[in-house]
């Protein structure tokens, strides 16, 4: 029994094979959109999900460190390690920072914690080692573009890259760079000299209006100037066996600041700062299937509408109706098909040239698929309605 989907294939190859690249480039659209979609989610809890810590300690009334600003007094690491049921804390310092790194202006987020067995360090280091330095050594992500070895300025000193990370990110998808904590706090609160020396007239001559003469003015200075031993964080480990409400409610209520668990942090971030780049993200990404759907639905009803006279001349020499179901849907599942197998190697092929983290979820691949192909199915039967109804005539050009 001929095959009519085979034989119309061979006779316009050229034309169904950029059918199935021009639909494939949509469904690319597609996949990409998922996997941007996934990334997002997945940069802005990766921080906070790949730092071995079983609370964190923020500032009174804050969702920090992340959600918001946090700023608590240095040493408050040591009164939570002092709390019954702590086994160790640390302190950790957070923030985002533009600067010049490998010739070119970048934008990435400093992480400054104890390097001498401290919480909140590299967890994941492809190249080289941890910092063991307590001054001018970083550990920087391969976003970076920084070899082993490298030595780049940041403020006034020169620090020498001492690990690569790979994939360790701030919540808008921008590198890490981990410095020991006191260098972090240098590099934040550094001000060249010339803003020293403005700094510095300025508040003594506020000393001078208030009436202190210039040798009382000179000893007052330092404590107008801002204190830099601050940091963002605490992060705490339990001891075995310890009861996790207990201790937080005893940091809470006698040190008097925020405490959340690592799953409450993910939380935050989830409804706070992704909420809505995901809400519109998953807008976008529902547009583009329900696009894609119908412009498949259409080539589908199209391609079978072309072969309208053919299938008419089958009908006129008696050929059953299942032989013109089963041509029209084995058309349209290799055009579906074919597509999405494209849009799945050009989406892969993509993802390590994004600029962004793009994420594949094998159960949300398989669901688009589904989708794409129901999308079809649907439109083949209504283009098999459509062929079914046509007059045997229509083959004798009636």
């Amino acid at each position: 029994m001929m095959d009519l989907a085979v034989r119309d294939i061979r006779r316009h190859v050229g034309k169904f094979f950029a059918t199935i690249v021009g639909v494939g480039l949509l469904l690319t659209i597609v996949l990409v959109m998922n996997g941007i979609y996934q990334g997002n989610i997945a940069d802005g809890v990766w921080l906070i999900e790949n730092t071995a810590t079983d609370l964190w300690i923020v500032e009174r009334g804050r969702g920090g460190p992340f959600n918001e600003s946090s700023r608590i007094p240095g040493d408050a690491y040591k009164s939570v390690a002092a709390t019954p049921g702590v086994a160790q804390a640390s302190p950790l310092v957070v923030y985002s920072a533009q600067r010049e790194i490998g010739g070119e202006s970048q934008q990435f987020t400093i992480i400054g914690y104890d390097v001498f067995g401290g919480l909140g360090g590299p967890g994941r280091i492809v190249r080289g080692r941890a910092i063991r330095a307590p001054h001018y050594e970083m550990v920087a992500d391969a976003q970076l573009k920084l070899d082993l070895g490298a030595v780049t300025r940041l403020g006034v000193h020169d620090y020498t890259v001492v690990g690569i990370t790979r994939g360790a990110v701030d919540a808008a998808g921008n590198p890490l760079v981990y410095l020991s904590l006191p260098d972090a706090k240098e590099v934040q609160y550094e001000q060249d000299n010339r803003a020293l020396t403005a700094a510095r007239a300025a508040n003594l001559k506020r000393l001078e209006r208030a009436g202190y003469s210039p040798e009382q003015a000179a000893k007052l200075l330092p404590l107008l100037a801002a204190s830099t031993d601050q940091v963002n964080a605490v992060l705490a480990k339990l001891e075995p066996g310890a009861n996790r409400e207990a201790v937080r409610v005893q940091i809470r209520d006698w040190l008097y600041f925020n405490v959340f668990t690592t799953d409450e942090q993910r939380e935050l971030m989830l409804e706070g700062r992704l909420r809505r780049m995901s809400a519109v993200l998953g807008l976008f990404r529902s547009l583009l299937v329900l696009v894609s759907i119908v412009i498949i639905a259409l080539i589908v009803y199209v391609l079978t509408i072309e072969k309208i006279r053919s299938i008419a001349t089958l009908k006129l020499i008696g050929t059953p109706n299942w032989v013109i179901v089963r041509m029209i849907l084995e058309q349209s599942l290799t055009l579906t098909l074919g597509s999405f197998v494209v849009a799945w190697l050009l989406a892969g092929a993509i993802g390590p040239r994004f600029p962004r983290t793009l994420v594949f979820l094998p159960a949300e691949t398989a669901t688009t698929f589904l989708v794409m192909l129901a999308g079809g199915v649907v439109a083949s039967f209504m283009a098999i309605w459509h062929a079914l109804r046509a007059p045997p005539s229509l083959a004798l050009g009636g």
